[in-house]
């Protein structure tokens, strides 16, 4: 059994619905600018993009801090 995370924003969030979020935000060029990764600025796709994030660390820290900095700005 997990033990709660009260104090983790990213609970219980996919990043799937992160990089969605994100994308309808900012848009691929605006996100790209923010986080310079490939797959943002070369053909920018959900699928590729999870692809990537999934198995790149800091790549996929950056796009969380990023949706932490987004939200609390709400």
């Amino acid at each position: 059994m997990t033990s709660p995370q009260p104090k983790n924003p990213l609970h219980g969030i996919s990043l799937e619905k992160i990089l969605n979020e994100l994308v309808a935000r900012y848009g691929w060029e605006d996100l790209g600018r923010q986080i310079d990764i490939r797959c943002f600025n070369h053909e920018p796709s959900i699928a590729s993009s999870l692809k990537f994030i999934r198995r790149t660390q800091w790549a996929r820290e950056q796009v969380e801090a990023l949706y932490v900095k987004t939200m609390r700005g709400k």
